[in-house]
């Protein structure tokens, strides 16, 4: 075999290998709902089958039905098929804070959690928080009080901001500073940031 057959060869076998390992791994995480979507076809090749697969989930109020890899996270889910742009695509690991949303009220990373593991679940981002032209209390108090200044990891911080209060997580500016340490904001507006928290957590109102 000459060494271009050869190459090509084990270049096949690397792609089948990672295919297998994918549909393997989404196979163990999948939910009884696309498991019972599968029934019938298990003797087709996993990998194949499993290169796509169907997912139902509410974004915002608004259900989609939608055919996703199982490598893609919920992250790029919303970024590239939804054009939700709102999350940010900061670190990619977990460390940063700006792609998080709530999901079933509560935060997550969502560059961390694969599209697939929230079949059925409600995802709340950024841009469903507010009710036409008027904006979510946390959204006002980070403008009146300047909690930010390049911007990108706002929609993030915003988020953490609501689910630090409503976890019950607000009741000191130590405890705040505290909770939302999972959000880093590069310019440094930190102070601002619990100001705004403060002022909605003291508002006792509807979040």
């Amino acid at each position: 075999m000459s060494d271009k057959n050869k190459s090509t060869a084990h270049n096949d076998s690397r792609r089948n290998f990672l295919r297998q390992s994918s549909a393997l791994t989404a196979l163990a995480i999948a939910p009884q709902a696309v498991l019972k979507a599968a029934e019938g076809k298990m003797d087709e090749k996993i990998a194949g089958y499993f290169e796509k697969m169907p997912l139902s989930i509410e974004v915002n109020g608004k259900m989609h039905q939608l055919s996703v890899e199982p490598r893609v996270t919920l992250l790029d889910l919303l970024r590239e098929q939804l054009h939700l742009t709102g999350s940010k695509k900061g670190c990619d690991h977990g460390q940063c804070g700006a792609c998080t949303v709530h999901v079933n009220g509560s935060r997550i990373n969502s560059c961390l959690s694969l599209a697939v593991m929230n079949e059925g679940k409600k995802i709340t981002t950024i841009e469903g928080l507010a009710q036409g032209d008027k904006l979510h209390p946390m959204q006002e108090a980070f403008i009146k009080h300047d909690g930010f200044q390049c911007g990108y990891c706002t929609p993030g911080q915003i988020m953490s901001a609501i689910a630090c209060i409503k976890e019950g997580h607000a009741n000191s500016e130590a405890e705040i500073r505290e909770y939302m340490s999972g959000n880093i904001c590069r310019c440094g507006a930190y102070p601002n940031i619990v100001d705004a928290i403060v002022e909605v957590k003291n508002a006792g109102g509807k979040l």
